[in-house]
């Protein structure tokens, strides 16, 4: 599992005073209102940057950091990755997980493997897992508690049980 885990872009600033104008890549945005610290990576240097004041603003974050003081300031940041070290992240609750750390894991029904999970889509609902297989098909699972039976981070697989139905359209 890597240390950093990326909690938003920086697409432009915003404003003359160093304002960082950043689309978020958590669907839990009250996830910012605890950020003290975010790392970037300028060309494989990893910097941390305190983070003096953050705000949601149409969708949007809109955070300032300690040291970014003026819109040329802010520039340098556009297109970077706002990276928060697990240490800083807050923490997840039961059944929850990072994106980044099931994204890759093997996905079977019993002892049958299904394929490889190549995406979520964050739905608003619930997550929806897209399971790829050896010949490119997706199957679309929803990450419920009734379809996703168990989560081993450690040995990288996950049982689930497809519902009735789901796959007789296919």
């Amino acid at each position: 599992m890597d240390e950093y885990l990326a909690v938003g872009k920086v697409v432009n600033t915003h404003g003359v005073k160093g304002e960082l104008k950043v689309i978020p890549m958590t669907s839990d945005l009250s996830r910012f209102e605890y950020l003290l610290f975010v790392t970037v990576n300028h060309e494989g240097n990893y910097k941390e940057y305190r983070v003096k004041n953050c705000r949601i603003h149409k969708n949007f974050v809109l955070i300032t950091l300690k040291g970014v003081e003026n819109m040329n300031d802010a520039e340098k940041f556009k297109g970077h990755e706002l990276l928060v070290h697990r240490k800083h992240a807050k923490p997840l609750d039961e059944d929850e997980f990072y994106i980044c750390d099931i994204i890759g894991m093997e996905v079977y029904e019993g002892d049958t493997l299904l394929g490889i999970l190549t995406d979520v889509l964050e739905t608003g609902s619930n997550d929806v897992y897209i399971i790829t297989d050896n010949n490119n098909k997706e199957i679309l699972l929803p990450a419920i508690k009734s379809v996703v039976e168990n989560v081993d981070l450690e040995g990288r697989r996950m049982q689930v049980k497809i519902p009735e139905g789901l796959l007789d359209e296919i």
